[in-house]
């Protein structure tokens, strides 16, 4: 009994420590979407959110070759970081699956003499950590170091003037080795980006996918998506209301071929709750006292369409 006992606590404390090799620390901040060209630069900080926030975390879109040379500093240092999830789940995997065979006395591997049974949970195990890894591997973005010049700024007046919780800023200086050039936004601009705000955190509260789709696009939608998804699975309900853009500022505003790009810095208050789906009881937040939140939200548009969510990143 004690043999068996010891058995599996070791089996245990061996799946532990392979997931532990596999799994990387968890970002709670919401960082998902694009930027078009400068999406692995950090954006420009402003006087709305001064921290400086670091590249968008889940892209679909790919770093582009020109931002950064083979041999420029940090390109060597980056690549291990590629494929180092990959390589120590691939590695754990083998592993795991060496030492479970050792511990339940069949050899170190699958082939080294165990039952069938022993040989399938092996493969399992390992195919498991594998498929993992690979999936960490295909939702991590490619970070590229922030862009030297981009110096935090004060508010400004533009020629545009001010419009809502907007402040206007100098325009920072256009990443390094990107085709772009920086553009001008309007009254009316600052008024699309304050409706967005308004209709994706409705859209978001009503489960609405049409009219998420409506106002964001397609690449962030799938990440919203998966949010719902999300809570859905866990049997949970968001519910946010009563949205009231407290301050905003332009940190960037770029064009890119037929694609103007607009990130902004957004404070802003809403009721915040998250429910049981079945009973309707507040699981968190409080329904009666709003919540403050900073992000950036980068908006694109391809003319004659609308300004549409590109990204968020918390700051």
């Amino acid at each position: 009994m004690i043999g068996t006992k010891s058995r599996n606590a070791g089996i245990l404390a061996i799946c532990l420590a392979v997931f532990a090799l596999v799994a990387e620390p968890a970002d709670a901040r919401r960082s998902f979407g694009s930027r078009g060209a400068r999406t692995a630069a950090s954006p420009a900080a402003t006087a709305v959110a001064p921290k400086q926030v670091g590249p968008v975390q889940r892209s679909m879109t790919q770093k582009p070759a020109s931002a950064q040379s083979p041999g420029a500093p940090g390109t060597a240092a980056a690549r291990p970081n590629r494929f180092g999830g990959l390589a120590k789940g691939l590695l754990g995997g083998i592993i795991a699956g060496g030492l479970l065979g050792m511990l339940l006395g069949n050899g170190f591997g699958a082939l080294a003499g165990g039952g069938m049974l022993m040989a399938l949970l092996q493969i399992v195990l390992i195919g498991g950590l594998v498929w993992f890894a690979f999936r960490l591997f295909r939702r991590r973005s490619i970070a590229a170091p922030a862009a030297a010049g981009m110096a935090s700024f004060a508010g400004a007046p533009t020629s545009a003037g001010n419009q809502g919780g907007f402040t206007a800023a100098p325009r920072p200086m256009p990443v390094a080795e990107v085709r772009s050039h920086e553009i001008a936004i309007t009254r009316d601009d600052q008024q699309s980006f304050e409706r967005l705000l308004t209709e994706v955190q409705e859209a978001l509260s009503a489960e609405d996918y049409a009219r998420l789709r409506a106002c964001t696009t397609p690449e962030i939608m799938s990440y919203l998506a998966e949010e719902l998804s999300q809570n859905a699975t866990r049997g949970l309900r968001n519910e946010a209301f009563g949205t009231k853009l407290l301050k905003a500022e332009i940190a960037e505003a770029w064009n890119e071929g037929a694609e103007d790009y607009a990130t902004v810095a957004m404070k802003y208050e809403r009721i915040d709750v998250t429910r049981n789906r079945q009973t309707g009881a507040v699981v968190e937040g409080d329904p009666d006292h709003p919540t403050r939140s900073t992000e950036l939200w980068t908006f694109v548009r391809r003319a004659p369409d609308s300004w549409r969510l590109s990204a968020i990143q918390q700051a």
